[in-house]
């Protein structure tokens, strides 16, 4: 693992919102806001940034937890920028808290764990699970 960063280094990440991105389940929209969903997928994108910067060749990131709060709405064709501070570095361990916002608009918050791991490592990991 190479260690470059320190704790209160940033990376952002900018989404557009378009309709794949609204709340929707297998029984149909709910609305067209920015989904929960879609919203925790790039929280974690842009805390995943650090990790990408960070893997050596044999080894990967994987996620440990997810949490976003939800604060005002994002529309479909509005730009979010979501930057992800790093909060903790332990060992192989990176914890991030984000903002997701338009404009000056904060649309949620939230905090990301990831884990980086040998990929051999991730692979005994995938033969247990089965």
């Amino acid at each position: 693992m190479i260690s470059k960063f320190k704790i209160g280094d940033t990376q952002t990440f900018v989404r557009k919102v378009e309709q794949a991105h609204i709340a929707q389940f297998e029984s149909g929209k709910v609305h067209d806001f920015y989904g929960t969903f879609a919203l925790g997928q790039d929280a974690e994108w842009a805390s995943r940034l650090f990790v990408l910067e960070m893997l050596e060749d044999d080894e990967e990131g994987i996620g440990t937890y997810l949490t976003v709060k939800h604060k005002s709405p994002a529309l479909v064709g509005q730009r979010v920028e979501i930057t992800a501070t790093i909060e903790e570095l332990f060992e192989n361990k990176i914890n991030c808290s984000y903002v997701a916002k338009v404009g000056a608009r904060v649309v949620a918050n939230g905090t990301t764990g990831q884990m980086i791991l040998k990929k051999s490592e991730i692979e005994k990991i995938r033969e247990r699970a089965k």
